[in-house]
């Protein structure tokens, strides 16, 4: 099928997926998952395992990881004058104790409305109702708050995900350190310590961005054209350390290599706005979708995403069109694991 770039649908990006294949669990170990490799020039596909991601990389390369750490945002709780059963979604850190949440059921978070979390260890009131029908929150505690939420906040899983998560720490990377994202930048998931160790040990260099990850991520796209989409804006920073690295694989002639889009976002947004990569921190919304000429990329290691997706149009970007599709095609017909804790692939 022939696209036409300048009227992209949304239904262009639709692929049937039979229920079964959406991951309920992660993989035990991380790197056991499946791979499936597709070189993005001629469109061959292999299938490995994560752990044989190490024989695509070469000495010289880099690997871009995004180290945002996933807070345990969702929060149960009653509403002090009623007793009334309600729950936040910490969204965003707008500043000191204020946060932006999104409340259900919304009715009940009026403005100047109190509510108690956790017996008391935690409070909250209502200051704001703003875009989207969220609210600015502040909120009151004794104590540390990110040790309180670590105490009685839960992860927020996607939708589709409907078992019971045993080991928080399975929703993070082993290598996540910033605190504030409200999903876990899944391509991470797959890498283990040692594996981490085997891929510096070839020679391969590590980086590392922080993009917070919204809620966003998991809006659907509405818009029957692309173009109409309005994409969510999410926290980016990427340091002088990790700019250096990145301009001295391009510099050496070593592929720089993004582990999730969020890291491709990042690096792109700071390409995009800067005309170079420096140290650089601010907000983005770049929408990456067929027809977009990447700045700094040259592969991406990344999972699995949903039909009609802003993530999927990305990869298709970055691999083409038809060769995306026919993957995902491959994907389904090979019973691969897809979205958050399902496998991944490498596109290169």
């Amino acid at each position: 099928m022939e696209l036409d770039l300048k009227n992209l649908k949304t239904k262009d990006f639709y692929y049937d997926l039979p229920e079964k294949l959406i991951a309920q669990t992660p993989a035990e170990p991380r790197d056991s998952s499946r791979l499936l490799t597709l070189n993005r020039k001629t469109g061959e596909i292999e299938h490995r395992h994560f752990y044989d991601i190490i024989d695509y990389l070469n000495p010289g390369d880099c690997l871009v990881l995004n180290d945002s750490r996933v807070l345990p945002a969702r929060l149960f709780g009653i509403k002090d004058e009623t007793g009334a059963k309600v729950e936040f979604l910490l969204l965003n850190h707008r500043e000191g104790d204020i946060w932006e949440v999104l409340t259900g059921p919304g009715r009940r978070a009026k403005i100047g409305s109190k509510f108690t979390f956790g017996n008391g260890l935690l409070r909250a009131e209502i200051l704001d109702i703003i875009e989207d029908g969220n609210r600015l929150a502040r909120f009151t505690c004794e104590g540390n708050f990110y040790e309180i939420l670590d105490k009685i906040g839960q992860m927020p899983l996607p939708h589709y995900i409907k078992e019971e998560l045993r080991d928080n720490e399975r929703y993070q990377t082993v290598y996540s350190k910033e605190v504030g994202s409200a999903a876990a930048p899944t391509a991470g998931l797959h890498f283990t310590p040692e594996l981490l160790r085997k891929i510096r040990d070839k020679g391969i260099e590590l980086a590392f961005v922080t993009l917070h990850v919204g809620l966003g991520t998991f809006r659907p796209v509405t818009a029957e054209k692309i173009t109409e989409h309005k994409m969510h804006s999410e926290h980016y920073y990427l340091s002088a350390q990790t700019a250096d690295l990145i301009n001295r694989t391009k510099k050496n002639g070593g592929r720089v290599i993004a582990v999730g889009t969020t890291s491709c976002r990042t690096m792109e947004a700071v390409g995009t706005k800067e005309g170079c990569i420096r140290e650089c921190a601010g907000w983005t919304d770049i929408f990456i979708y067929p027809g977009y000429r990447f700045k700094v990329l040259d592969g991406l290691i990344t999972n699995f995403h949903l039909p009609e997706s802003t993530l999927i149009m990305l990869v298709s970007a970055l691999a083409g069109y038809e060769h995306i599709m026919n993957a995902y095609r491959t994907a389904v017909q090979e019973k691969y694991r897809f979205f958050s804790f399902g496998d991944a692939m490498f596109i290169y």
